[in-house]
């Protein structure tokens, strides 16, 4: 993937289902990403919000994955790389 890979760690993402940060503001999101440094679950690009990326920029936390069904793939934001995970 990239040289992040050492930080891809096995995670448990704080939510499966939901966007905690969204569901505190009463939003709504669109897909569901999760840090692989500490399993913080937070919305994609798409949603309003954005929180998976505001956690990236805010933590320097570099990749994250899609916690999507039939979704097998992960990102590094510093790269702006996706590969199969």
């Amino acid at each position: 993937m990239c040289d992040h890979a050492h930080s891809v760690t096995v995670v448990h993402p704080d939510s499966l289902d939901t966007c905690p940060e969204c569901v505190a503001q009463g939003d709504s999101w669109v897909h569901l990403r999760v840090c692989m440094t500490c399993g913080h679950t937070g919305c994609c690009d798409s949603s309003p919000n954005r929180h998976a990326t505001a956690h990236a920029q805010s933590s320097a936390h570099p990749v994250i994955r899609s916690l999507e069904p039939g979704e097998a793939w992960a990102y590094c934001y510093v790269h702006d790389r996706t590969a199969p995970r």
